[in-house]
């Protein structure tokens, strides 16, 4: 394991958050650490993850706290919502910095010149491309919408 793997900063952290009683911080960066434990099971015995499959991991978890959050909205929950944004909000020091919606932009046109697409057929073409540069950094849904954007007009 490197120095620097998304799991060691997060052990570090939960040292600090026991040590600091911030029972918020901590009880996330369990459900992180787990997480990425139960990724690397998943692999043969000695394998570690790669840095691009923790953040996965990682992106996958912030993903369903978002879900989470829709799901309580859609119930009336909103009193659980802040909990759930809290979790994002700690996950996300933990992930690459989000690529801004004019960078995005800026790369599906890069994309589209790139691969020639010219119309609505040529959407998943262009996300593939996308997502390979931004990886990590942009969220599917918003790289979809853009790219849709884009080449329908």
């Amino acid at each position: 394991m490197t120095d620097d793997s998304l799991l060691d900063r997060i052990q570090t952290d939960l040292t600090a958050a026991m040590k600091d009683r911030d029972a918020d911080t901590l009880s996330t960066l369990r459900m992180l650490k787990s997480s990425l434990m139960e990724a690397k099971t998943r692999k043969p015995r000695d394998a570690t993850l790669s840095r691009d499959e923790e953040i996965e991991v990682l992106q996958r978890y912030a993903k369903k706290r978002r879900e989470a959050i829709e799901e309580l909205k859609k119930v009336g929950r909103d009193d659980l919502v802040p909990r759930e944004e809290r979790e994002i909000q700690i996950t996300s020091r933990y992930l690459p910095q989000p690529v801004g919606e004019d960078e995005l932009r800026a790369v599906v046109r890069e994309a589209i010149a790139a691969s020639g697409a010219t119309g609505p057929k040529d959407v998943g073409k262009v996300i593939g491309a996308v997502m390979g540069r931004v990886k990590g950094r942009a969220d599917g849904a918003l790289v979809s919408r853009i790219v849709k954007e884009s080449l329908a007009g």
